[in-house]
């Protein structure tokens, strides 16, 4: 297992002020959604690395040392999270659909993200033994974020026949749709007090837009590059678009505070690779820009204690596909 240290940069004049203090915690390979833990001492986050040939969920320390695998190395996993004993996990995973990483999408269909059908949510300690299997329903299951005040878990469900939004308890039970309007609902979070959501979405505005929607699902796939952010109740109720780009605009997160949202988006070059930091008002007001690298920068979350944000970015890559984790005090 790789056991590395955070490594102090400069930051680079091109960051917004809000910045300060930026720590490289991984080095080389693809690294991403990095999530923190309750008490702000650990994160959690997906890889590829070797000897694994895709996604798999490791944990380290806030510092980047003792990066370790907590998943079973089978199938391909994403997005983990703590839940609020700091003890125990959540994630996707296709390691009960095969040993094997599913077969990648297929591009000749454009730029698009594989919905597997082999996903499903499980409940894991964070020592890596699965405890328990929180999703059975037939397709993609995954996508899943805890509010550890309400303790409830929301995640991307296709159970509905689309791919909504659903929550559900830490034993995976009282699960409810919250969403019904078609098209793709995904990346969702609580703000801190558990009263508010945020999530991506793509919602097809003509017949022609939904047919292609339901036929990439078919083949469980779904296009990303034109969503926007909604917001709504924690129970789906009162839900607003609050950006209206038309590019891809995703990984949202409320600031501590509940009163804005932090998010990555492309809006500077739409369907280019170029994503930053943005943040905005929960209205939809009040757009500023948050970094300035150049490159890719997404999944921006805060410590629990509001002093640290965690993000990934591919600033300062050797390689093209290299995406690395970095943590900077939070100034604003």
């Amino acid at each position: 297992m790789m056991k590395l240290a955070a490594v102090c940069l400069a930051l680079p004049f091109a960051a917004a002020a809000q910045l300060a203090d930026l720590h490289q915690l991984t080095r080389g390979g693809q690294n991403a959604e990095a999530y923190w833990s309750p008490d702000g001492k650990r994160l959690i986050f997906q890889t590829t690395r070797p000897p694994y040939d895709c996604d798999q969920i490791f944990i380290m320390n806030a510092d980047g040392s003792d990066q370790h695998l907590v998943s079973t190395g089978k199938g391909r996993t994403t997005c983990a999270y703590f839940l609020k004993d700091g003890k125990h996990i959540v994630y996707a995973s296709t390691h009960l659909a095969g040993d094997a990483c599913p077969t990648p999408p297929d591009r000749s269909k454009g730029y698009v993200w594989g919905v597997f059908s082999g996903y499903d949510i499980f409940e894991a300690t964070d020592a890596g033994k699965i405890e328990k299997r929180l999703t059975e329903a037939p397709g993609y299951d995954a996508e899943a974020t805890v509010n550890w005040k309400t303790n409830a878990i929301v995640y991307t469900s296709l159970a509905s026949g689309d791919l909504d939004l659903w929550t559900m308890k830490p034993d995976g039970s009282g699960k409810k749709q919250i969403t019904s309007k078609i098209g793709y609902d995904g990346g969702p979070v609580f703000s801190r007090d558990g009263k508010m959501l945020v999530w991506r979405a793509n919602y097809p505005k003509t017949p022609e837009d939904t047919a292609k929607y339901k036929d990439l699902l078919k083949d469980n796939l779904t296009a990303p590059m034109k969503m926007e952010l909604i917001i709504a109740n924690a129970d789906g109720t009162g839900a607003r678009q609050i950006t209206n780009f038309g590019c891809a605009s995703f990984a949202p997160t409320f600031t501590p505070d509940g009163k804005k949202i932090l998010f990555s988006s492309n809006k500077a070059e739409c369907d280019s690779r170029k994503f930053e930091l943005y943040m905005i008002n929960t209205d939809g007001t009040g757009l500023e820009q948050v970094t300035k690298f150049g490159g890719f920068t997404s999944f921006p979350e805060f410590s629990p204690d509001g002093k640290t944000l965690v993000f990934c970015s591919d600033k300062d890559a050797k390689e093209r596909y290299e995406f690395n984790i970095f943590t900077a005090k939070w100034g604003k």
